[in-house]
């Protein structure tokens, strides 16, 4: 399929897990990518990949919360941009609110949800004046319910959704729509597996709903769901948080 043919797309995580699986898939389908992530070594890999198969992506490494490394983005799409999936995040270690300090709560908060604001906003900017298009973010189990992760990540999440829908409901008209997925257990990279989870007094208050989870999605899985809502085969969705958790969040 070529669903993506002739039309700017930013993807940002793109250096691995579920934002390399989306950005790989939407160049395959003829996409223009512009990869962003914090990492360029991440990216180096990414565009070697791509470059195998005889494709290309232009890359930004930078972090997110910096308004400089969103400016450089939105100047690197050029004047029309037609998707935007906001992907980037990170975990918060299952810190619960009582051992949660002042510099993670801010930095997940920022990464999670600031940033998705302000590139969101940035971004709408200019569909405004070209006509639209799609913005697909990706928010998480824990935004339907606490059991999945600490105190600053759940709320993080909670706020996306939120940000999501209110994007929908005053730029649907306008031709722009937004739209979540909501991944359960996925193969990426948002955790350290290498460092100790410091919050061990919430996943033993969440143990039961962890044991209940569903199986681990490969990236590709949920990159699926991202792009169908960023396609025009979902030109009828918005305002719409997807589940993309094999059941997870129903049980």
């Amino acid at each position: 399929m070529k669903r993506f043919e002739g039309k700017v797309g930013i993807v940002t995580g793109a250096g691995s897990g579920i934002g390399k699986a989306t950005l790989i898939r939407f160049v395959r389908e003829g996409g223009s990518g512009i990869a962003v992530d914090i990492s360029q070594e991440r990216l180096d890999q990414l565009v070697k990949e791509l470059a195998a198969e005889g494709l290309q992506t232009k890359t930004i490494a930078g972090d997110l919360t910096f308004n400089s490394t969103i400016d450089a983005i939105v100047e690197m799409a050029g004047p029309k941009i037609d998707v935007l999936i906001n992907n980037a995040g990170i975990m918060d270690e299952f810190v619960p609110l009582d051992e949660l300090d002042d510099e993670m709560w801010d930095r997940v908060i920022s990464v999670n949800l600031t940033s998705v604001m302000k590139l969101s906003r940035a971004v709408i900017r200019k569909m405004l004046v070209t006509g639209g298009g799609a913005i697909v973010t990706t928010s998480s189990g824990a935004a339907f319910k606490s059991g999945i992760a600490g105190t600053a990540y759940t709320s993080s999440k909670h706020g996306v959704n939120g940000l999501v829908k209110s994007i929908s409901t005053i730029y649907g008209s306008r031709g722009i729509r937004s739209n979540a997925v909501a991944p359960g257990g996925t193969k990426t990279n948002i955790m350290d597996m290498s460092k100790p989870i410091k919050g061990a007094t919430t996943l033993q208050a969440l143990g039961a709903n962890m044991a209940n989870a569903s199986r681990t999605a490969e990236p590709e899985e949920v990159a699926a769901c991202i792009l169908f809502l960023a396609s025009d085969d979902a030109s009828n969705v918005n305002g719409v948080i997807m589940a993309s958790d094999s059941g997870w969040t129903a049980k």
